[in-house]
């Protein structure tokens, strides 16, 4: 029997083994920092009898945490095909069948330190971010396609909501009192298949996402069936009517390819939209700003020992800033919270700057920046985090072709969030106090982009969205059939007149 309950453990259960990875698995690998160096020294010593310098030990240590990043491209890349070819059970089975990678990860990384291998946790980082990369590809699509038209944004949200939930906990397990230890990295980095657990015992429970089984499979009477289970009600006629529309409009049509996106004009300006959109989410340097924390913590003269808790903020932070978006999204729309988080970014980035360059004439500087990082991470909570950005290509694509605008959204993702942690160090090296200049012109630009291209999806149905775009993808055809239409109807006019 189904019930609104349903939909909302149905969330919890895809997100727990899902988005709550990514957020947990970039928390942890800050606390057993020193540890893990510390391993990688005494491995090289004891296998080569080489003593590496500070800067090399740094070079290994950067290429485990930043491998995450590429093992998450390569999930956004697999996510495509599995969700295009993974039959009877699609979304649920591929986010289910994602824990294979999950758990292999976990147990690398449990067995390293006893196997003296630190490519073993190289390795397991890899798996892990491919495990990430396919769930934040899939969960937003199950989401989307599973929840009513006016929850569509909040539901999808909620993937964000885990995501900043999970940075939390990642804070909490990694205090030197919980795993955060020297004696317990290794289970620290291991723990992550506990979330994964859960979900492979929750998860089957729950309904396919009803689009999917009207659309890709045909089966109307198994719809019905996970709508009644998830709307605890009977289904509302509207609602199916507009499933059927676009099986409709889809029917015949094979799974788009993802370069076939770039070549097809009738979604150039969506296709722009997400690949736009998605790449900001990571440029905007939120993902950072977690790691210039606690130097500027340290500069506002915030002891090594309570740097841990005060950082714990900085994800609490992000967090409560997600729930308020979930509870506002459905208000005031998926534009209106995306441009406005972007401009307060671009806001709070140049105050972050100038309250830089006057630190060392004005001692309560340090405090403003530090303010500024709570502020900025609110900001990015508010809108730009992954729950309005994820539901984007399951609003104005359709069912052919939202895997490939998923699997492009996530790679762009994925692929700038490792530039962006490549380049983060020489940016403070190099740019100094002016280090947030490029990330605030960055959110500045991507606020221009959506108020003056992006139509709202709030509340609207794919095929209305559609002719939003329409207008914009075939705007200079449209003007020139007009003009030909003109011009063939003064033709008449005048070879009647002749006559």
């Amino acid at each position: 029997q189904g019930s609104p309950l349903t939909l909302v453990l149905m969330v919890a259960s895809a997100s727990i083994g899902g988005t709550l990875q990514y957020g947990y698995n970039l928390a942890i690998m800050n606390a057993p920092t020193t540890f893990i160096q510390t391993f990688i020294n005494e491995t090289f010593l004891q296998r080569w009898d080489v003593q590496l310098e500070d800067y090399q030990v740094t070079l290994v240590w950067t290429i485990i945490v930043s491998i995450f990043s590429l093992g998450g491209f390569a999930g956004a890349l697999i996510a495509g095909p599995m969700t295009i070819r993974f039959g009877s059970l699609q979304r649920k089975k591929c986010l289910l069948l994602n824990n294979v990678f999950l758990m292999s990860g976990a147990l690398l990384a449990l067995t390293s330190r006893a196997a003296g291998s630190f490519e073993m946790i190289m390795l397991s980082r890899v798996l892990i971010g491919i495990n990430a990369g396919i769930s934040m590809n899939v969960q937003p699509m199950y989401f989307g396609e599973s929840a009513p038209k006016h929850l569509r944004g909040a539901i999808s949200q909620s993937s964000a909501v885990f995501t900043a939930f999970g940075v939390v906990l990642g804070q909490v397990v990694g205090l030197r009192e919980i795993l955060g230890c020297e004696s317990c990295w290794q289970y620290l980095l291991a723990s992550n298949a506990i979330p994964g657990f859960i979900q492979l015992l929750t998860l089957p429970w729950f309904p396919e996402s009803p689009r999917y089984l009207l659309i890709d499979r045909g089966d109307k009477e198994a719809c019905i069936n996970a709508l009644r289970r998830l709307r605890g009600c009977e289904v509302e006629r509207s609602e199916l009517d507009e499933i059927l529309q676009e099986q409709a409009e889809t029917k015949g049509m094979r799974p788009r390819r993802p370069w076939e996106l770039f070549t097809d004009r009738s979604v150039r300006w969506q296709l722009i939209s997400v690949i736009i959109i998605s790449s900001a989410m990571q440029l905007c340097g939120n993902d950072s700003i977690y790691f210039y924390a606690s130097y500027v913590f340290k500069e506002a003269g915030i002891s090594e020992e309570q740097i841990q808790y005060v950082t714990i903020g900085t994800g609490t932070c992000e967090f409560t800033a997600c729930i308020m978006c979930n509870l506002l999204v459905e208000r005031k729309g998926r534009r209106f919270m995306l441009m406005g988080g972007f401009l307060l970014m671009t806001v709070w980035a140049i105050v972050f700057t100038i309250a830089l360059s006057f630190e060392r004439y004005v001692s309560w500087m340090s405090y403003l920046s530090m303010a500024c990082i709570f502020t900025y991470i609110l900001s990015f909570g508010m809108g730009p985090a992954a729950g309005v950005t994820g539901v984007l290509p399951t609003e104005i694509f359709n069912q052919a072709a939202r895997p490939a605008a998923y699997m492009i959204a996530g790679s762009m993702m994925w692929l700038n969030l490792f530039v962006v942690g490549m380049i983060f160090p020489f940016l403070v090296s190099g740019l100094s106090e002016y280090c947030f200049v490029p990330f605030g012109a960055i959110c500045l630009s991507s606020a221009l982009y959506i108020g003056l291209f992006l139509p709202e999806t709030k509340g609207k149905s794919l095929s209305v969205i559609t002719s939003e775009f329409h207008g914009m993808n075939f705007k200079g055809q449209n003007e020139k059939s007009l003009e030909l239409q003109t011009q063939y109807k003064l033709g008449e006019v005048c070879l009647s007149t002749a006559l």
